[in-house]
């Protein structure tokens, strides 16, 4: 069988060290010492002022949401993972969509314009597949509306543009630490700010509203990552470097077989040092997209319909027209793409999909 996505695992006994300073120390949660050390490698890491190492990442994205004080309408994206959408509407905003870019699947900044209305209060953009938004002009229409921009940069570990981390963009982004991602804490993800504000409120909402432990500045949830978590995300740490060039080999991979196959693969934009998170291909049609699938899934195959469908479609927000995000939904389609893939199972998944395109 081969998934979309399969977990790196360290070592079984680099992890068990950290599991005996565990059991040495008492220590399982509540902000121990194995989070703090893999907080400072990542505050390093990211460039950023201010991380918060959280229990997952859409209890991240509603903490940045509470933290940030939106209320009422959010201009969001319709094509992203559902947590992006489902962290507005369960922080009681409403999620207002504005339509994306063709070319990078992230927010059209002239629609987003277009979206702002006096109930406005944010921006919620995502970094589809650790492409960037269009990270100047959102800046410039949250600064001039005095809107707050969050990103989930979910797909975003690793990403550099222009000079810095991608995540380092906006008042406060969330980076996800699922077990499906090149870096993961099994389950986890972290909030980065430089906002000194921001960073205090995220910092007592993580931890219930705590002011010492028998005071409480505010309403808080529990959203402390465990010692466990910290360790699994230590011990991936040093295979990073290892990690990016297996997937690069991949995708490279990827795009020399799928040369002259009637698809469009998207290309990295300058500036932008990639992490080859994912392999999305667009198909003409869906048609074409359920063909592959099902010739895939022939052989235990299973590549995912990322994303899908269009957010502005499920049945718990107000229906709102997305042409765009609504063509390109359907058609979009993630590869396998991991660091154990090997060429074989490239070449062979190449050759099927080939082959149901008509192309042998």
């Amino acid at each position: 069988m081969i998934n979309v996505t399969k977990s790196f695992l360290p070592p079984l006994d680099e992890y068990t060290r950290y599991l005996e300073g565990i059991w040495d120390r008492g220590h399982l949660t509540n902000h121990g010492p194995l989070v703090f050390e893999l907080e400072d490698k990542l505050r390093s890491f990211f460039g950023v002022k201010h991380v918060f190492l959280i229990t997952n990442g859409t209890v991240a994205l509603q903490i940045a949401i509470r933290a940030a004080g939106l209320k009422g309408e959010v201009i969001t994206t319709p094509f992203s993972y559902v947590a992006t959408t489902s962290s507005l509407a369960w922080e009681g905003c409403k999620p207002v969509f504005a339509d994306i870019d063709e070319a990078t699947f992230c927010l059209d900044p002239d629609s987003v314009k277009n979206k702002i209305t006096p109930e406005t209060t944010g921006i919620l953009a995502t970094h589809v597949y650790g492409f960037p938004s269009a990270v100047e002009a959102l800046k410039e229409i949250a600064d001039s509306r005095n809107l707050t921009l969050i990103y989930d940069a979910a797909h975003a570990f690793g990403c550099t543009y222009k000079g810095q981390s991608l995540a380092s963009y906006g008042d406060v982004s969330m980076v996800s630490f699922h077990a499906t991602k090149l870096f993961h804490t099994i389950e986890g993800g972290l909030l980065l700010t430089n906002r000194d504000d921001l960073a205090h409120k995220i910092s007592y909402m993580r931890n219930f509203g705590h002011n010492g432990p028998e005071d409480f500045f505010d309403a808080g949830i529990n959203g402390k990552a465990s010692e466990f978590q910290a360790a699994m995300g230590l011990a991936v740490f040093p295979y990073l470097d290892r990690i990016l060039s297996l997937r690069k080999a991949r995708s490279d991979q990827y795009r020399t077989e799928l040369a002259g196959v009637d698809l469009l693969i998207p290309s990295i934009p300058a500036g932008l040092e990639f992490n080859y998170g994912y392999f999305p291909v667009l198909f003409r049609t869906e048609a074409d997209l359920l063909k592959v699938k099902t010739a895939l899934n022939a052989y235990q195959i299973y590549p995912r319909r990322y994303f899908y469908p269009s957010l502005n479609t499920v049945n718990y927000v107000e229906r709102q027209s997305c042409p765009v995000s609504e063509s390109l939904s359907p058609r979009a389609l993630c590869l396998p793409l991991y660091p154990d893939l090997k060429e074989t199972e490239v070449t062979m998944i190449c050759r099927i999909l080939r082959e149901a395109m008509g192309r042998p």
